[in-house]
């Protein structure tokens, strides 16, 4: 496994949000981590990304222990992250954005390009400039300008038309072929289910269910159960 998180708890001050949570990722898996509101998911990943201390458990990645690494160090190991809400920097253009976090490897402003043409066409305009589905291609490109081994994107498609969310999902099944290991949050669980291999579901602060997609996709009640509202 790429990533192993096992027990792994967190408060925000004196409210504990999560209670044991485990979660695996292999070597170009795509694993979406689901659930219904407030039940941990971003809480889960900003304590992969550093950004929240956890009180207790592990976080794993390649055999190095994370916690208590600071998001940069995490970043400088190997993981990029997509952030819930894009979180463009506004004062640069959109080719600016992309230099800001790269790092040496095969992912560069030509791969990125082709990867997103609308991005080359819009390099020059301000970040926050662009389309809400430009904004989210941007925040996935600079991610993968840091060369990540692991992408987690919180959130993937929130926000988007219907043709964007298309886009997204195509690029993530295109990254997916490259061998690009992904964690992925989002709300639409079909999409979810035709790109992600495994599938990991909590509820209240902790995994309740942890499965491939054969096994997802053959038993609606789970989703019924663990994702219905």
């Amino acid at each position: 496994m790429m990533l192993v998180v096992r027990g792994l708890r967190a408060s925000y001050g004196a409210s504990p949000v999560l209670h044991d949570v485990d979660l695996d990722i292999g070597a170009g898996e795509v694993v979406a981590l689901m659930g219904r509101n407030g039940m941990g998911k971003t809480t889960t990943i900003r304590a992969l990304m550093g950004l929240l201390k956890p009180s207790a458990g592990s976080l794993v990645f390649r055999g190095r222990e994370l916690s208590g690494l600071a998001p940069f160090q995490i970043a400088g190991a190997g993981i990029g992250l997509v952030p819930e809400g894009r979180q463009i920097f506004p004062r640069l253009s959109v080719e600016e954005n992309l230099v800001a976090t790269a790092r040496p490897g095969r992912w560069d402003l030509a791969s990125v390009y082709s990867l997103f043409p609308a991005l080359k066409a819009r390099r020059s305009h301000g970040g926050t400039r662009i389309s809400g589905g430009e904004q989210q291609m941007l925040a996935i490109g600079r991610a993968l300008m840091t060369n990540p081994e692991l992408l987690v994107l919180d959130e993937a498609t929130e926000g988007l038309a219907p043709l964007l969310r298309a886009d997204i999902w195509h690029c993530l099944a295109s990254l997916k072929q490259h061998g690009q290991a992904i964690l992925v949050v989002d709300k639409h669980v079909g999409a979810l289910a035709r790109i992600a291999d495994r599938f990991t579901i909590m509820e209240k602060g902790v995994t309740v269910w942890t499965g491939g997609r054969e096994a997802f996709v053959s038993d609606p009640a789970i989703a019924q159960r663990y994702l219905g509202v």
